[in-house]
């Protein structure tokens, strides 16, 4: 992947640049309506599959945590408590999401948030030679490896969807 000129400064494209992580951005035109993943895997010409969805949740014992997961697939809210040694996790409310990690809903990258939280990176992930996360602005998409991803967020790969 070559890197390409950027039209839109992230958080997270500044972390990849910072640590000369190969990636690509694609922008693309958003509605005042919540795209679905399939919409937006059709405006930028790519499989389903290949586009992952951020999930934040928080948990009682660890507080919150990110899941990365395919598009097309659902979280198992069981699965994440047991690896990220909760008894139970929610979605992290909508009305917290922008003051816990720095981005808001349809714009929220598992790259650059505000701090650190436990990442979990979908096991599906690895099957890919690349995949695309937002990019931290709604319309906005970054492509990269997926190991490339697990280790800009020191991700644990793991069994997390349905």
């Amino acid at each position: 992947m070559k890197k390409k000129k950027h039209h839109v400064k992230t958080n997270a494209v500044r972390f990849l640049e910072k640590n000369k992580i190969p990636h690509e951005t694609r922008e693309f035109e958003v509605g005042e309506t919540h795209a679905s993943a399939k919409e937006i895997a059709i405006t930028l010409g790519i499989a389903p599959e290949k586009l992952f969805k951020t999930i934040v949740l928080v948990g009682k014992q660890t507080g919150p945590l990110v899941t990365v997961i395919p598009s097309h697939h659902s979280l198992d809210l069981k699965k994440v408590a047991k690896v990220s040694g909760n008894k139970k996790v929610e979605l992290l409310s909508l009305n917290d999401l922008e003051k816990v990690t720095g981005y808001i809903r349809g714009g929220c990258s598992p790259i650059g948030m505000k701090k650190h939280f436990p990442t979990y990176l979908a096991s599906e992930a690895m099957q890919c030679e690349d995949i695309y996360v937002s990019a931290g602005k709604r319309g906005y998409q970054m492509r990269l490896a997926p190991k490339d991803l697990q280790a800009a967020t020191r991700a644990e790969v793991v069994d997390i969807c349905e």
